[in-house]
């Protein structure tokens, strides 16, 4: 398959793109800094540099041309302002399923996060835009003509991999490590388990090739 991430750089994009290019596939890269594509590249990723912040969709739809799936793994990070949890974690997934439709690409897979699908249960203020940013990107994505699966993984770490997870509809509040994460992903991608469906995730005691199979 050949399969695009957005927000490439990222530690659980980068783990994807391992795994993914491990199995064969083929990984294309969107990252917003130049500077960041030798990592991408030591990762196994194809780097394609584009800030969706400035917007550029013709740009993407041209990248995402004969693209099977795409993962949205972008985020503002957490030293950000409430102002950008908008402009990335919420726009950026916008443009990106806007994108993918123009460009053909069915599959479309979006790393969301536990508490969003709510109001925010205390926290600063990027705090609170952070899970509402999340919540509106999940229901545009609903209303797609996409086959969309939404992931919400718990306090994400970074020990080492278990290989195993706890996924479904609805879990506890819990945590669990990004490769583990990237794992779960790969998985969804490659089986289009999942679609139409929001699914969280933590540290569990199923492997997860059989977590992904029984959802």
């Amino acid at each position: 398959m050949r399969i695009a991430i957005i927000g490439g750089h990222g530690q659980i994009a980068l783990a994807l793109t391992g795994v993914l290019t491990g199995r064969g596939d083929r990984v294309l890269s969107v990252i917003r800094n130049p500077e960041h594509a030798g990592d991408v590249k030591t990762a196994g990723g194809e780097p394609v540099v584009l800030d969706l912040e400035q917007g550029g969709r013709d740009e993407l739809v041209s990248a995402l041309r004969g693209v099977d799936a795409v993962v949205f793994a972008a985020g503002a990070g957490p030293g950000s302002g409430p102002k950008r949890k908008y402009t990335v974690d919420r726009d950026g997934s916008v443009l990106l399923a806007d994108a993918a439709e123009q460009a053909g690409v069915g599959r479309f897979v979006q790393i969301s996060t536990m508490g969003a699908g709510q109001p925010a249960a205390g926290g600063d203020e990027s705090w609170v835009a952070y899970i509402d940013a999340k919540t509106q990107a999940e229901n545009d994505l609903r209303g797609r003509a996409l086959d969309w699966t939404i992931l919400r993984p718990g306090s994400l770490t970074n020990e080492a991999a278990t290989g195993r997870v706890r996924l479904a509809e609805s879990v506890p509040a819990g945590r669990i490590p990004r490769s583990d994460v990237a794992g779960v992903l790969a998985e969804l991608v490659i089986s289009g388990a999942g679609t139409g469906r929001v699914l969280e995730l933590i540290g569990g005691e199923t492997p997860i090739p059989d977590a992904v199979a029984a959802i």
